[in-house]
Formats: C-alpha cells, structure tokens, sequence
C-alpha cells in the first residue's frame, strides 16, 4: 500500500495533483515537495516491518512517490552504514560521533537516492528524455538510472569537472555536453534544452522527487539508530537537498509515531569559496544571495545558487542549528 497523497508548494502552499507532471511551482517558482496521508500510513504502516525487507532504500516505499512497484528502478541505493568514528571522537572530544557512509551508494554518492526516486517516478509518469546540470555526482546518477530505465538523458557539466565524472556519464550512454562556467550556467543552457526539445528537468529541488529518495537517510539514520536521532547533524551543503529532505523525514516519522518531538540540530557546512547558505544564515537572511566568483575544489558544493534556499534556512532556524564555512585547505585536511 502507498500513502503517496498531493503535491505541496514548499512556498505558498498551492496544492497541485500528484499524477502529472510537475517542475517548479506555476503559482511563485518555488519547490513542491511530496505530501502523503500519515494519519492512514500511521494505522498502516509500522515499524517492526521494516525488519524482513531488503536493505536498500526502497524498504520505506510506502512512504515514497512511486505508485507501482514494478516501476521502481533499483541498483542497490541506499541503507549506507552508520560508522562509529571512534579515533575522530577522541581527536574531537566527541564521545559519540559517527560517519554515513554514502560513498556506498551506486554511483558512489548520495546522489543515486535522489535520482533513483525521481527518474522512476518521471519514468511511471511517461517521461522519455532526462535532462540535468551537474557538477560531476548527479550526472553520473542521472546516467545510470536512465540507463536502466531505457531512456535517454542528456547531462551539462562545467568544462573543469574532473574526466572520471564525464567518461562515467558517457559509458552509462547520456550525452554530455561541457559548458565554460559553473553548474549555474550550465541550468541555464540545460533549461534551453528543456523547453526546444521537452525533455524533463532532474535539476536540484526544480522536481519534487529527488528530495524523497534524499529523505531516506533521515529514515535510516533513525532506524540504524533504534529509534532515535542525533543531538546534531552535520551536513556538506551545495543545492541542500539531502538537508531538507531528512528535514522532511524527522517531521513524517513523528506523526506516524516512529520518534518522538526531538530533532537534531542541523548544522550547514560549506567551502568559503562559495557559501551563500552560510552568509543568509549570518545576515538572517530567507533566501541567499548569488554568490560571485564560486571556487572551491569541492566540486559538489560549488552552487553558487540553490533554489531551495529558503527550505534549508527553514531546517536550520527550526533546529536551532548553524552555518559554517571551511577553506579547501581545511577540506583536504579532513580528507587526509
């Protein structure tokens, strides 16, 4: 049984009908986010029968956007470990710090939930050509569950993103077009393509799904957990999906009754080469401002502009979490 209900502006609250197809809200251009019925799910739905199911993300579908479960497009994504980070702990005087491993997931980032979601909703829905701007990790996931699903997808990424990201888009079958700029430029030429050629656009919060495959790690932190959640979470942020939608997930869990009224504190963090999150968050600011000249070597945080910027400062305010910029050097040191 899947509760999967309505569509919701993020923004103005304009309800919209779940079966078409949808990009941005019409009403403000604002995100629509997936709303179900938690007060049937709750009767319906219970934890203990999670416990049989396979562990990949898709063990929570009664509680995503996909109707039929024959149209799930599945590689594995998903149910990642909770590491204990024992030696970071003590050198951090954390006596409990743990690590999610998402570099676990199909296509080796986080990126493989969103896309699996939302290219098998689209997919469910009758799209046939995907299209996406991306710094390296979105495309490769784009590409690959395209590829499973039969349809073509054509992906734009800056000129520097690094050969791995581009060769692996191209073996999965996508086409990939460079663009000299940054991932904003590279919507804008993608965004071009979209109204001359109707191909549907996979960009970052500019569909409602991809936050519902990101939303799953707020699932699993909370089941690997017993039930629980984190004092705080520490998040790595570019377009912020995975922020607001465990945002999501922490809210949904309460009203079926999973846990409890506590929530952790939602700590943003991004390079200071390009951190428009964390210069609203110091100005009190709802939406950010575009940041000139983004340069960091972390390529998947370089987002000069994120569309759901207004959903991230939400989570952090409400969890009276914070927002804060690291340099490369400081990056690379924690890589080390």
């Amino acid at each position: 049984m899947n509760f999967f209900s309505h569509l919701e502006c993020g923004m103005c609250g304009t309800i919209y009908d779940a079966d078409r197809l949808w990009n941005l809200c019409p009403q403000c251009q604002k995100p629509l986010l997936a709303r179900y019925d938690l007060a049937k799910a709750r009767e319906h739905f219970k934890p203990e029968m999670l416990k049989q199911r396979a562990p990949n993300m898709w063990r929570y579908q009664e509680l995503l956007p996909v109707r039929d479960p024959a149209k799930i497009l599945c590689l594995g994504e998903g149910f990642t470990p909770l590491h204990p980070a024992r030696r970071l702990g003590r050198e951090l005087n954390f006596a409990n710090l743990y690590i999610k491993d998402e570099g676990l997931n199909p296509t080796c980032s986080f990126k493989a939930r969103g896309l699996s979601a939302a290219v098998s909703r689209a997919v469910e829905l009758g799209v046939r050509t995907a299209s996406i701007p991306s710094a390296g990790n979105a495309g490769n996931a784009l590409a690959a569950y395209a590829a499973l699903a039969g349809i073509k997808a054509h992906i734009f990424m800056p000129r520097d993103v690094p050969k791995p990201f581009i060769n692996e888009c191209k073996v999965l079958g996508a086409e990939v077009t460079l663009i000299d700029g940054l991932i904003t430029d590279c919507g804008k030429v993608a965004a071009e393509g979209v109204k001359k050629y109707n191909r549907f656009d996979f960009s970052t919060l500019k569909e409602p799904y991809r936050l519902e495959g990101k939303k799953t790690m707020g699932y699993e932190l909370a089941e690997q957990m017993h039930w629980t959640l984190p004092d705080v979470v520490i998040y790595p942020t570019g377009g912020g999906t995975g922020l607001v939608g465990m945002w999501k997930a922490f809210a949904e869990m309460e009203t079926l009754g999973w846990i409890g009224p506590q929530r952790p504190r939602m700590v943003v963090v991004q390079a200071e080469g390009c951190a428009p999150m964390v210069k609203a968050f110091q100005e009190g600011q709802e939406f950010a401002p575009l940041w000139q000249g983004a340069k960091t070597l972390a390529d998947g945080m370089r987002v000069p502009a994120a569309v759901g910027d207004f959903l991230i400062m939400r989570a952090v305010r409400e969890s009276q979490g914070t927002a804060l910029a690291v340099s490369d050097a400081e990056i690379l040191e924690s890589a080390a």
